[in-house]
């Protein structure tokens, strides 16, 4: 009964610090000091486990992967190889209709191979594929809508930081947790490229068909002159060798990567290092001077470095839930209520959807995953299966309302006051839809997720 109040005390601590507007590792921390505390009565026992969980987290070898796999992803963006082959699969794609919809897909897709960050590729393609759509006449509330739910796909094709967090904080192996998501995130990108061009089929006013016909038919009428370039073919066009060099260096440092990882010849860690190599060569070879080398590195420790701490924190979370006893204690009611898998996956995929509206996915990733994963697994889910399905319904969250971070970064990355968060997260809906979807089929076929780790480990 003692374990059971202390365990109310460190939840409801929590809850209340992050619902005042406390940093997400400053809760975390504060309210596993106050747990050990409670246990043990003794102010030197928590000093000393923060020391020791401190230590231990950051001199895994493991951690340097996040901030690794950050540097290469930043690298390669501040490059333009992301832009120039986004540029290539847009005139690719000239013949079908809704091509810069598609173009984004893919090119989000791409970008996911060497980012892992959600966010990171909406602000990207934000400035890269709006003002394309925008100038082609695209409806900008769907233009942005699918900016929002294709940039999903950088939490789940590889290299994925959440995938790489899941890894740290369940100890699965992070090369199958990268090939489990390789599949459903070809599935998610798949459904979202068919729901475009349906759209484009059977609403073409959405996606700007027939304005630029329509514009140029008179003045061809009038003056039959030889066919020339358009100023919009202009602008698309792409130098070819910059298209080729991006398109190589993307593919050789995600090759490198991430075939080295799948291949057993380099550990996650080795496999980013040997990325953020490539990728700084590519750079270079892009004509990335000194100063902006600089500027990617600082940018990355300003990023990575709240993640690491926050996963020291969540270490510390978990040790002292373990020392409360309080996982087994959740699992044991939720097995002892008779609740089917199904209802238990439901609950737990409805309060990641929830948490998903007020915080970002890693720090719902850190409160909820040491507490879900044991329980999934005690019910029958296989452990990867339930780590893709963790991932597809946390960036699901992040696109709903009221306080959906994916869209609130692509309205902050227009800067256009004519747009209305609320009608990016109406456009937004059919990709949470499809999310959604993939989180049913997961669930119900595993294999879509586990189909490649068991063909390779």
């Amino acid at each position: 009964m003692f374990e059971v109040n202390i365990a109310v005390v460190l939840f409801a601590s929590l809850i209340v610090m992050v619902v005042m507007g406390v940093h997400i590792a400053v809760a975390l921390g504060m309210a596993s000091a106050l747990g050990v505390y409670l246990i043990t009565g003794n102010f030197g026992v928590v000093e000393r486990m923060l020391a020791s969980t401190a230590y231990e987290a950051l001199r895994d070898y493991v951690f340097a992967v996040i901030p690794l796999f950050m540097l290469m992803g930043e690298f390669i963006a501040r490059s333009g190889a992301v832009t120039d082959v986004y540029k290539g699969i847009n005139r690719g794609l000239r013949r079908i209709p809704g091509r810069l919809a598609l173009a984004t897909v893919l090119g989000n897709a791409l970008f996911s191979l060497v980012t892992g960050v959600s966010i990171a590729s909406a602000a990207a393609f934000s400035r890269i594929s709006y003002p394309e759509m925008k100038r082609h006449g695209y409806r900008r509330t769907f233009a942005l809508g699918t900016i929002a739910g294709s940039s999903c796909l950088g939490m789940l094709i590889p290299p994925s930081v959440l995938m790489i967090v899941w890894g740290i904080l369940t100890e699965k192996s992070i090369g199958a947790l990268f090939l489990a998501g390789v599949i459903p995130g070809l599935m998610v990108a798949g459904l979202f490229c068919l729901y475009i061009l349906a759209v484009a089929i059977l609403r073409p006013e959405v996606v700007g068909a027939g304005r630029a016909s329509a514009a140029v038919a008179p003045a061809v009428a009038e003056n039959p002159a030889p066919a020339v370039p358009s100023p919009a073919d202009l602008l698309e066009a792409v130098d070819r060798f910059s298209l080729w060099t991006s398109t190589l260096g993307i593919v050789l440092v995600v090759v490198t990567v991430l075939g080295g990882i799948w291949f057993g010849f380099f550990t996650p860690t080795e496999g980013a290092g040997a990325g953020a190599f490539i990728a700084l060569i590519l750079g270079i070879v892009k004509g990335m001077r000194f100063r902006e080398i600089i500027q990617c590195v600082l940018s990355v420790g300003r990023t990575s470095a709240p993640i690491l701490i926050l996963l020291v924190m969540a270490s510390l979370y978990a040790r002292t839930l373990a020392m409360t006893g309080v996982t087994n204690a959740i699992q044991d009611a939720f097995l002892g209520a008779g609740l089917t898998p199904a209802v238990i996956l439901a609950i737990m995929v409805g309060i990641w959807f929830v948490l998903g509206m007020f915080i970002d996915s890693i720090s719902i990733m850190l409160l909820t995953v040491i507490i879900f994963e044991p329980i999934a697994v005690a019910v029958g889910f296989d452990s990867i299966a339930f780590a893709v399905i963790g991932v597809l319904a946390i960036e699901a969250g992040l696109l709903t309302p009221p306080f959906g971070l994916l869209v609130f970064t692509v309205k902050s990355a227009i800067d256009d006051k004519d747009i209305s968060i609320w009608s990016i997260f109406w456009s937004s809906t059919p990709y949470w839809v499809v999310l959604l979807l993939a989180v049913v089929l997961v669930a119900f076929f595993p294999a879509i997720a586990t189909f490649l780790p068991k063909l390779m480990f």
